[in-house]
């Protein structure tokens, strides 16, 4: 074997041993259940090279395979830690490690992950919390337990890691951005919260053994804004509000954690501090390696946060991100289709149809609505930009109250079109709703639980209504639901004059349950209510697949 890697299921380690795979490395993984493995499947990475072995560092280890590199990635790396939980993997793990490397008589290089703030720092743990006092305490250890043993050892000091994946601390601040609930930034203007990337880290862990044991590296992007800045860009690019107050650490920590929201552990991580970082740049450019610029890497972060709602879904779509001010998933220039979501949905609305389709798909949250920011857009130039790039001509499909501007779209720009789908167009339904005129629309909109919504809206309850119920949760997106239904209503009659105009396939299907009011031909599906798309996705499939424009 060439390495082992110790913590191989975790954020680093899984990452670290797909670089060692692809550099052709003989690699095992050491682990307590394989997760990894399918974690390799998914990211397509060969694992032909990989062994996996069962391994325990709470206790002293014996039995594993012979390797020239070591590496501990295993922590346990969570707030709020008992200081047992904390040391029995951070401390006693790492010196297990240490222990056990100590017996390989082929022994290149062990490396360690300590952390940019922890190296060479006193484990208080009443002042730091069990988590980083005992990675402290590790970092103390290893070190003096190394030069005993004479083991060649190298410590690596990351910052903040970020990529795909990435849900604790960091992650935790923009997510609370993400859903309004920070008022405030805690520390003040001059806090530097560096970066590094996970990609740039697994390269640089696997060039490690190849240089002179015995030193640190601080591995960390310098050029990182500092963090009010760093909000500041994440939330421009999530088209949403950044607090515009800090409040000094000092003050937070006097401060109930239920007014703050801060936990007490995080706050020693909001330093102006800088770190010395010239041998790990002179590695990386020995090594050819290039950190990513921290602004994409932050934008393409904060993407996977939102398309995963911070590590609670899987998305069902890729890539995906925003473009502008527009949530979109999918093909952007060559889809079969374009897919408009009605209310109170966003575009997860289509993700038991989409399984039946084929070709490429583009689904985007409609303005203000779902993860897409407010526009000043009208909703029809807002949708001739999200068509624009599109170099294929899609079948559009709108639902509900989407079915307006789509239907505009396809009088104005037929030759982009194969075919337009209108799936229970709201033109053609009851001219109004209690929900529109009750003025407590917004406020019971925007507490219902995807239970309740599921029950309302007469759907199972799934994950497309889960994802519905989150955004409504959000900020003003429930109140701009309420408005959108009030403008389609009133648009109703326009609408339904529109249909005599169009020259490209039409088919508009309702379900059984769901009869339009205002009489026209339409394609029942039955058994079906207001969403058939996600109740009878199958049945759907079929009809977009009969109406499709062959030259499309």
């Amino acid at each position: 074997m060439d390495a082992i890697v110790f913590g191989a299921t975790g954020f680093i380690g899984r990452s670290l041993v797909a670089e060692l795979l692809g550099r052709g490395q003989q690699v095992a993984a050491a682990v307590r259940n394989d997760t990894l493995t399918p974690w390799l499947d998914a990211q397509g990475v060969d694992a032909g090279r990989l062994t996996v072995v069962t391994a325990d560092i709470t206790r002293p280890l014996t039995g594993l395979p012979q390797v020239r590199d070591v590496y501990n990635t295993a922590a346990r790396f969570a707030f709020g830690l008992g200081v047992e939980e904390a040391r029995a993997t951070n401390v006693t793990g790492a010196l297990n490690v240490l222990e056990w490397a100590a017996t390989l008589p082929g022994l290149r290089c062990l490396v360690h992950i300590s952390g940019y703030r922890v190296s060479n720092a006193h484990p208080d743990y009443a002042k730091l919390g069990a988590y980083e006092a005992s990675k402290a305490e590790a970092d103390l250890a290893v070190r003096a337990r190394a030069r005993e043993l004479e083991v060649p050892l190298t410590v690596a000091n990351p910052s903040t890691v970020i990529g795909p994946g990435q849900y604790i601390g960091l992650a935790s601040l923009v997510e609370d951005l993400w859903n309004g609930r920070l008022p405030a930034l805690p520390g003040g203007p001059d806090v530097f919260l560096p970066i590094v990337t996970i990609d740039y880290l697994s390269r640089f862990l696997a060039e490690l053994p190849t240089s002179p044991a015995g030193r640190d590296h601080w591995v960390l992007d310098d050029t990182t804004p500092r963090l009010p800045e760093l909000v500041g860009m994440i939330a421009d690019h999530l088209g949403i509000r950044a607090p515009r107050r800090t409040i000094p650490v000092g003050l937070v920590r006097r401060l109930p954690r239920k007014i703050t929201g801060a936990d007490p552990e995080t706050l020693s991580f909001l330093s102006s501090d800088r770190y010395p970082t010239a041998s790990a740049r002179a590695l990386a450019e020995a090594a050819g390696l290039e950190m990513p610029p921290a602004p994409g890497a932050l934008r393409a972060w904060a993407d996977d946060l939102v398309a995963t709602r911070f590590g609670a879904a899987s998305p069902w779509l890729s890539p995906y991100g925003f473009r502008g001010r527009t949530w979109t998933m999918g093909d952007a220039h060559r889809p079969a289709h374009v897919l408009l979501h009605g209310l109170p949905m966003n575009a997860d609305l289509w993700a038991p149809l989409a399984a039946h389709l084929p070709g490429p798909i583009l689904a985007p949250d409609l303005p203000g609505l779902g993860r897409s920011a407010p526009t000043a857009q009208p909703t029809d130039a807002w949708l001739a930009d999200l068509m624009r790039p599109v170099r294929t001509r899609p079948t559009l499909v709108a639902h509900s109250l989407a079915c307006g501007p789509a239907l505009r779209f396809a009088v104005e720009h037929p030759g982009r079109l194969g075919a337009l789908v209108l799936i229970a167009p709201a033109f053609l339904q009851a001219p109004s709703s209690r929900l529109t005129r009750s003025a407590l629309a917004v406020p019971l909109l925007r507490r219902m639980s995807a239970a309740r919504l599921a029950a309302v809206l007469g759907v199972p309850e799934g994950p497309e209504v889960a994802s519905a119920a989150a955004d409504l949760r959000r900020p003003g997106v429930a109140r701009r639901v309420i408005a959108a239904m009030r403008t389609a209503f009133a648009e109703r009659e326009t609408s339904r004059s529109l249909l005599e105009r169009v020259s490209v396939p039409v088919e508009i299907l309702v379900g059984s349950a769901d009869p339009p009011v205002v009489g026209h031909r339409v394609t029942e599906i039955a058994g079906a209510g207001h969403y058939p798309q996600l109740t009878h996705p199958a049945q759907v499939a079929r009809r977009l697949d009969q109406v499709r424009d062959p030259i499309g």
